[in-house]
């Protein structure tokens, strides 16, 4: 028994190591590949796909052009709409479920009880069991353009934000809200000048985890956006085909690298607040 616990007190943290770097390379991995195969003609895509390029596979920058300017839909309005999409959803979401958790957390009324454990509730319905009426609502509503499809994704982003906010409004004095609110605030303005800036760890939390999801969505602004009109990144590049259904993977491979090296940069950059805000949040009350 000494000798096992020897054994762990020496090499447990290395062997811990060791496991934790061959996951992180198992991830890492295949986003080395999608960098890779951007440079290749598409033919060696497919027949060498993990061979590095070479003189004969190496194609440039011409897998990059080639995937900005397929089908005449132009790159340029889909990124656009990406762009203008996640910028007006994650403002929304976490404007209105930092009040609302805030609302919650305070009056603390049977109505507020369900509407938070409502919003929880939320976060285990499977989106395929209503992306069928949601996509008619949608079209009847007026809900398919990008300026109106962020309602969606508020509906859908509120149970993860609200529960976070919530979790974080619990550990906040009201002593602090009742001063202010003696020094003559009104309830917005204590919000706004007192509250929000106390919840800026998981807000900046909820802020990234949301702009990553919405970023990288395919499947909700597929189903309620006509795409003729409007599509987003991943649906410009899911739309890389050719006759019929050929698929030119190096384009795509270029596409895909375009688009999550935003996401990977922004995360790299913001994941210590990611850490904070949901330790802060997730734990409280």
């Amino acid at each position: 028994m000494n000798n096992k616990k020897t054994f762990l007190q020496k090499y447990g943290k290395n062997v811990l190591t060791a496991f934790l770097i061959l996951v992180s390379i198992a991830y890492v991995f295949p986003v080395f590949m999608v960098v890779v195969n951007s440079f290749k003609e598409n033919t060696f895509v497919k027949t060498a796909t993990f061979a590095m390029p070479n003189s004969e596979t190496f194609v440039g920058f011409a897998n990059f052009i080639k995937g900005m300017t397929f089908g005449g839909y132009p790159f340029v309005n889909s990124v656009l709409y990406s762009v203008v999409i996640t910028v007006i959803s994650t403002i929304l979401i976490v404007l209105v479920t930092s009040m609302a958790a805030w609302y919650i957390t305070r009056v603390d009324s049977p109505f507020c009880r369900i509407v938070y454990y409502l919003c929880v509730f939320s976060m285990v319905v499977p989106f395929q069991m209503l992306m069928f009426t949601l996509s008619k609502t949608a079209d009847t509503l007026g809900f398919n353009t990008p300026w109106t499809i962020p309602i969606i994704y508020l509906g859908f982003g509120a149970g993860l934000a609200v529960f976070m906010f919530v979790g974080f409004v619990k550990s906040i004095p009201i002593d602090i809200e009742e001063a202010a609110a003696i020094d003559g605030c009104t309830p917005l303005r204590t919000f706004f000048s007192v509250v929000l800036p106390m919840m800026m760890p998981t807000l900046v939390s909820v802020t990234i985890l949301e702009m990553m999801w919405v970023w990288n969505d395919y499947l909700l602004p597929y189903l309620v956006l006509d795409i003729t009109k409007y599509r987003t990144l991943p649906i410009h590049i899911q739309y890389l085909k050719g006759s019929y259904g050929t698929v030119d993977l190096g384009a795509t491979m270029a596409l895909i690298l375009l688009s999550i090296i935003p996401v990977i940069v922004f995360y790299l950059t913001c994941q210590k607040h990611i850490i904070k805000g949901v330790a802060a949040g997730a734990v409280k009350g």
